[in-house]
């Protein structure tokens, strides 16, 4: 979260960035909330002050009924200052609330608007080994589709014919925008993580399994809740939810904590399901494997000191692009613009890839630095050379989200007599180098 200082100190800044975010926030009432928390802290430390000066009074009178009269009015005291520390502790849990309604400061670099006013910085082709950065930067709602092959088929109409995605079992199973795997498409799936987890820690990241349930705070920590609350699932017996990304357990893992500046830069690597109780209308933008409420996703987590952020979220952009260029796709990095960015972002690059099929833009990766918002929240702290404590800053990377980057595999690499296996992932196949028609059972 924004400190109370910096809402304090930068209003006018702070009101501006939540309106290029088109986000409503009531920033005069937590103006009033911090006036009305700070008389009443006032109010208590004066009289804890006023009590600890009558306590050494009481303690050096000489006289007893002197001393019973000072007791006296120390107990009226003392219930005057039960009372204001009451009300100090409700008003302490009420600014905290609104607190959590405030997004993060974006970066100055960030574009101003919405979802088409994003930029292209950076495009490639993996199986060309070709890649530029994009100077002057264009708007990526401008950029021109790359040019059609007639040969490609959408991934969800090779997924029939050759029997690796059952899309009527799925529903019947679960309901809609599930789907199920089969055969060798459950196997390369399987291939795809595998691999990815590997080029990770090979790049410096340390492999962690984390739970896919988590508590509320956890998500309150990441910036997930209280906003977001309607896109996750819910065990209200358990109170616990779903997890929406590896984000949220392997940012928390370090709660309320203090490392040392010595172990940072902290680089994690995860694997989970990821649950998203998305809104979907029917049409061609929910095709096949695309969206759905259940996709795996293979995340990357650092946690820097102040001063690293921005060259770590360089980095992670690249750790990311090194799974795409090896799978040959053609793609681009956009730098998202202020109302499209996550709540807790404080920059946001997307990676996406080419379907040559469903001849469309894919994202695959969302990668943001989130400064010290998160940390704030979830208490993530480290100790300077100095010895002084202070927060983390935290980012994160998905390397890579698997429903997509498998649909672009099917799309770019079927072949007449099946789908071709990227050498990459032959090794996690036993070999395998062509997935042929799967068995109708």
């Amino acid at each position: 979260m924004l400190s109370i200082q910096t809402i304090r100190e930068q209003t006018d800044a702070v009101r501006q960035a939540c309106t290029d975010r088109q986000m409503d926030v009531p920033i005069d009432e937590i103006l009033r909330a911090d006036s009305e928390h700070r008389t009443l802290l006032g109010e208590v430390e004066a009289l804890r002050a006023e009590r600890n000066r009558a306590s050494k009074a009481i303690g050096a009178a000489k006289d007893a009924a002197e001393r019973q009269q000072m007791i006296e009015a120390q107990r009226a005291a003392g219930s005057e200052l039960d009372i204001l520390e009451g009300r100090l502790r409700e008003a302490d849990a009420t600014l905290t609330s609104l607190l959590l309604q405030v997004p993060n400061l974006f970066d100055e670099r960030v574009p101003l608007g919405g979802e088409s006013d994003a930029v292209v910085v950076i495009e490639g082709d993996g199986r060309a080994g070709t890649e530029q950065a994009v100077e002057p930067t264009r708007r990526a709602a401008d950029d021109p589709a790359p040019p059609e092959d007639a040969s490609r088929r959408p991934h969800w109409e090779i997924g029939e014919a050759l029997g690796l995605i059952d899309f009527e079992r799925g529903a019947k199973v679960a309901g809609s925008r599930f789907y199920i795997l089969k055969g060798d498409a459950a196997r390369l799936q399987r291939a795809l993580i595998a691999w990815m987890i590997d080029v990770h820690r090979e790049q410096g990241y340390r492999e962690v399994y984390v739970p896919f349930v988590v508590k509320e705070e956890m998500l309150v920590g990441t910036g997930q809740l209280p906003k977001f609350a309607e896109t996750m699932y819910h065990d209200v017996e358990d109170d616990l939810w779903l997890v929406p990304t590896a984000e949220v357990p392997v940012t928390n893992m370090y709660r309320d904590e203090i490392v040392a500046a010595s172990a940072l830069p902290i680089r994690h690597v995860a694997y989970t399901p990821s649950f998203r109780r998305e809104r979907m209308s029917a049409g061609r933008d929910v095709r096949g494997i695309k969206r759905g409420h259940q996709f795996d996703k293979v995340e990357m987590v650092q946690f820097t000191d102040e001063g690293a952020s921005w060259d770590a979220l360089e980095q992670l952009v690249q750790d990311a692009l090194a799974i795409v260029r090896a799978l040959g796709f053609r793609y681009r990095v956009i730098r998202l613009a202020s109302a499209d960015i996550t709540f807790a972002s404080a920059m946001t690059y997307d990676i996406e890839v080419w379907a040559p099929g469903s001849r469309e833009w894919l994202e695959v990766s969302s990668v943001s630095n989130f400064l010290d918002f998160q940390a704030r929240r979830a208490n993530l702290r480290y100790r300077d050379a100095e010895g002084r404590v202070r927060h983390l800053n935290t980012l994160n990377g998905s390397g890579l989200a698997l429903p997509r980057v498998l649909a672009t595999v099917l799309e770019q690499y079927e072949r007449p007599e099946g789908i071709e296996v990227p050498a990459a992932l032959r090794p996690y196949l036993g070999g395998l180098e062509l997935i042929e028609a799967q068995p109708a059972f």
